[in-house]
């Protein structure tokens, strides 16, 4: 029996890293999915074996209950609403590790191994820390929280001492079997403010990197429970989510040419000084274009690439631009999406928008796979995409973004903006791409103006 529950888990760890491998490619992102759903499955259903349940009465309920807000949650959450599901869900994770280590805490009160006491320890930070800190991204993406960078006199400080505090809390209780379990609820519950604080001077637009670093989270926190309970599985899954979190982490920070260090410590450090000086300083003539004028520049263009961004998303408007690409093609032009690694609010954000409205996994292009078009391309259209796009961040060294890898929408002879008004983007300056001389503004809400561009471009 203990060979065929072995053999078991590793079935499931190898249906784990296929999936995951699967979940590189949009094209076979959704059987890795399923995959690793069954390896799920059979680690749940294995692990009921393995541990000789009494009663499974509980167990029925949870996984019911578990179940249909599973169902409803996926059937009622448009695509739009997958950043806070996915934030969302990590909580979860998060919070469950926490649980199960305080249930095995209070199991062997009296009597902890020293092992066993510090994956507890570790199980109650990372999983604590998970859970408020996911909801608090959850609420900033929902709209319930600010999703401006939140600082306050001192808050470094006050995290650092609640990390020392959580850490040396843990070493007496690992060295002192009889702890109480209050010791180890004071433990949590500091945990559980420390996600809050150090959360909550993210910034909306730092989201898909903070989103990132939590899924991480919710990967370490289960890694650490599964040596709580002594459960391979869990180990190995745990690690394996744990793993990819940071090193997608890790690639979208370099995307943005910002160390982890600084998203954490929330956001632009020169954002509130650098902002007064460069909408000063910028001067130059904006050009304006309604949609009527828009279309006939369309119709005679041959390549288009359209840069999609958070107004987007905002907007609701990927079933707009899907209308727009047909109307196009159905006039032979080429038209192409690209993709930075941080548009939107989490990762690969604009690619699930665009394929939730059908269209092909085969015009969507990295930022690396497309830069070197945008000089031969006739229109870049730009619908809610501002610092991935401004040009600053190649020549400004002032400049907060100076550095980062933008898409080169401006070396395509003629840019199309779409945005509701001139404000600056997340970093606090002026896009000086708006007062180039290829550079043409289209004011409006992105659903609306693109609806009106596909009536006009119909109407040709």
């Amino acid at each position: 029996m203990r060979i065929l529950i072995e053999i078991s888990y590793l079935i499931s760890s190898a249906l784990f890293i296929f999936g995951i491998k699967m979940l590189s490619s949009p094209k076979t992102a959704r059987k890795g999915n399923f995959l690793s759903a069954i390896g799920m499955l059979i680690a749940i259903v294995v692990t009921l074996l393995d541990q000789h349940v009494l009663t499974y009465e509980y167990i029925l309920i949870g996984g019911l209950a578990g179940s249909i807000a599973g169902v409803i949650l996926a059937v009622k959450t448009p695509m739009t609403g997958m950043p806070q599901m996915v934030g969302m869900l990590n909580g979860f994770g998060g919070g469950a590790s926490t649980l199960v280590a305080l249930s095995e805490f209070y199991k062997l009160s009296g009597s902890v191994p020293t092992e066993t006491g510090i994956a507890i320890i570790a199980s109650l930070l990372i999983g604590g820390v998970t859970f408020t800190g996911s909801m608090i991204a959850f609420g900033k993406l929902q709209g319930l929280v600010t999703g401006k960078v939140v600082k306050y006199k001192g808050q470094h400080a006050i995290n650092l001492l609640m990390l020392v505090f959580v850490i040396g809390a843990g070493v007496y209780v690992v060295m002192n079997p009889m702890t109480t379990l209050n010791l180890a609820l004071l433990l949590t519950f500091i945990s559980l403010v420390l996600g809050v604080t150090l959360v909550l001077p993210i910034g909306g637009a730092d989201m898909p990197v903070a989103i990132s670093l939590l899924n991480s989270y919710s990967g370490m926190a289960g890694a650490t429970t599964g040596f709580v309970l002594q459960n391979n599985e869990l180990i190995i899954a745990g690690s394996l989510v744990g793993a990819s979190g940071i090193i997608l982490t890790n690639i979208m920070c370099k995307a943005m040419n910002r160390s982890l260090m600084n998203v954490v410590l929330g956001g632009w450090d020169s954002a509130g000084t650098v902002s007064t000086a460069s909408t000063t300083s910028q001067k130059g003539q904006v050009k304006s274009i309604d949609p009527d004028e828009l279309a006939m520049i369309f119709d005679v263009a041959e390549s288009i690439i359209i840069v999609p961004g958070y107004g987007m998303a905002v907007a609701q408007a990927q079933h707009a631009v899907r209308d727009l690409v047909n109307s196009l093609e159905a006039k032979g032009k080429k038209v192409r999406f690209a993709i930075h690694p941080v548009a939107g609010r989490m990762p690969g954000h604009m690619n699930v928008l665009l394929a939730e409205a059908q269209i092909s996994y085969d015009k969507m292009l990295a930022m690396e796979d497309i830069n070197d078009d945008f000089p031969t391309t006739d229109i870049a259209l730009i619908i809610g995409a501002n610092d991935v796009v401004n040009p600053a961040a190649r020549h400004d060294k002032n400049s907060p973004i100076f550095g980062m890898p933008i898409l080169n929408v401006d070396y395509a002879k003629t840019v199309v903006i779409n945005k509701r008004s001139m404000s600056a983007g997340y970093a606090g300056i002026d896009n000086e791409l708006f007062f180039y001389p290829n550079a043409l503004m289209y004011f409006g809400d992105a659903k609306d103006a693109v609806t009106k561009l596909v009536h006009e471009i119909k109407n040709l």
